[in-house]
């Protein structure tokens, strides 16, 4: 279907597209303009993980987010602030030294890791002579290039025009002008600015009746998956943690998995068997990121459905990585926002790429996770290597266990002839073991969610309680 769109509806969609003039291989400055952690303590605005995180982990991770959608990032400079300015962010000094950086390497566009307003982006902007963009726009950029369902582009286009909305500040000229009036006083009119933010708040409530559409059509679709007793276990962590690399450890299946920040972004749901035959819906989600934009996290919250209602969160850390206590603050963080509960009965901390530390940290850190513990030990976290393999089989029994305290477990006897109370069985509960008397009575071992357990004690008044559920 081809449509004719109007001049209006053209700019917004240009507006629309994440930074949509940035182009891959552009000669790229990112510049880390971090507050001291003295300068952090004594604001008492600057959260624990980044009191916890280095300015030079901090530096890579956004050099590797402008990598991410291949810039060519020329130089990754810390530009360290005591005070931020409400004009510029940095000092004065430190612009100008700046701006002679870039006219002498030719950059084209500037990545500063920091959330900028949009006076200080305009000012940036006009003092560096080229464009500038922060770390939220930078990761709407990624996020627009690598959402592949209609959901996640919704998702991408709200957050990112509500970014704009703000920003129309810039210095484009034609939003000085004024439309003519109307009717026989006329009048100024309407400011180009103002048209473009009636569009784009006109654009939004459109998309967020199209997403509430699609939530209603995934609330079906999670109904009927309700109906198949599957636990559901989902993988939550830093993006590049190898949240993607482990579920396909764990599924075989092949979902995109490379060292790169935000490799994935929809979420992917496969059922899988775990060693003793318990069936087990597995759920990769997107990676979250320090700062992550506010506009994204509530954008993504229907995204992350299957976290919300998840039995067991996978936690996956990566313990090679240098600043790891930091990266799992800021996953608490996110799950804290999204009003996801994080008691210690609901997830299992995995501790991954294990085959990237060396002898000494290998063994320190599986003496820390308790890998001589019972798997009932829900404390413990699980040291593993999704690459290798290495601690998988612990993984999967950790899980098994978890399931287990979770779902109360019956021994159920039919008759033959009840073909009925086997099917609804089958249904409605997970069948662990299935024995014929030669007279063709049965004997069965079933598990069974909390909120099914009601049901079936009202059908099978006869059932064995073989464990109880905590």
């Amino acid at each position: 279907m081809t449509e004719t769109m109007t001049p209006g509806e053209a700019r917004l969609q240009a507006m629309a597209a994440p930074e949509g003039d940035i182009a891959a291989a552009t000669h790229t400055l990112v510049i880390g303009p971090y507050l001291s952690r003295a300068a952090m303590r004594s604001g008492g605005a600057a959260s624990n993980a980044d009191i916890l995180r280095s300015s030079e982990a901090r530096l890579d991770e956004a050099s590797g987010l402008a990598a991410a959608i291949e810039l060519d990032v020329v130089e990754a400079i810390v530009a360290p602030v005591q005070r931020i300015r409400p004009s510029t962010y940095l000092g004065k000094g430190r612009v100008e030294e700046l701006t002679g950086v870039i006219k002498a390497q030719e950059i084209g566009l500037v990545v500063m890791d920091c959330a900028l307003s949009p006076v200080q982006q305009r000012n940036l902007e006009k003092a560096f002579g080229c464009k500038v963009i922060d770390r939220t726009g930078l990761i709407l950029e990624i996020f627009g290039r690598r959402a592949s369902t209609r959901e996640g582009t919704l998702q991408v286009e709200h957050a990112h025009l509500a970014y704009q909305r703000s920003r129309l500040v810039r210095s484009w000229t034609h939003l000085e002008r004024q439309r003519g009036g109307f009717g026989f006083l006329g009048g100024p009119g309407e400011t180009q600015i103002e048209a473009d933010r009636r569009m784009i708040q006109e654009r939004m409530t459109k998309i967020e009746r199209e997403l509430d559409s699609v939530t209603r059509t995934r609330g079906l679709h999670r109904q009927s998956r309700a109906r198949v007793p599957y636990p559901i276990v989902a993988l939550v962590g830093y993006t590049n943690a190898g949240k993607s690399t482990l579920f396909n450890a764990l599924t075989k299946a092949q979902v995109m998995a490379q060292d790169m920040l935000f490799a994935t972004l929809d979420p992917t749901a496969r059922a899988t068997k775990l060693p003793h035959g318990e069936t087990v819906i597995l759920s990769d989600t997107v990676g979250f990121i320090s700062e992550l934009p506010t506009s994204l996290i509530a954008a993504f919250r229907a995204t992350l459905e299957d976290v919300i209602e998840a039995d067991i969160l996978l936690h996956i850390r990566d313990v090679s990585h240098g600043d790891s206590e930091a990266q799992a603050e800021d996953v608490g963080s996110v799950l804290r926002e999204l009003g996801i509960e994080t008691s210690a009965t609901r997830i299992i901390e995995v501790w991954n790429k294990a085959d990237l530390l060396d002898a000494d940290e290998r063994t320190r850190l599986l003496n820390l996770s308790g890998h001589e513990r019972s798997d009932r030990d829900s404390a413990a976290p699980v040291l593993v290597s999704a690459l290798t393999g290495e601690g998988l089989a612990a993984l999967t029994s950790r899980i098994e266990a978890r399931i287990a305290r979770q779902r109360s477990t019956f021994a159920v006897v039919l008759p033959p002839e009840d073909g009925a109370a086997l099917h609804w069985l089958y249904e409605n509960a997970e069948v662990l073991d299935r024995r014929e008397e030669e007279g063709g009575t049965m004997h069965l071992a079933i598990r069974i969610a909390p909120e099914k357990e009601p049901r079936f004690l009202n059908r099978f008044s006869g059932a064995r309680r073989l464990n109880r559920s905590s």
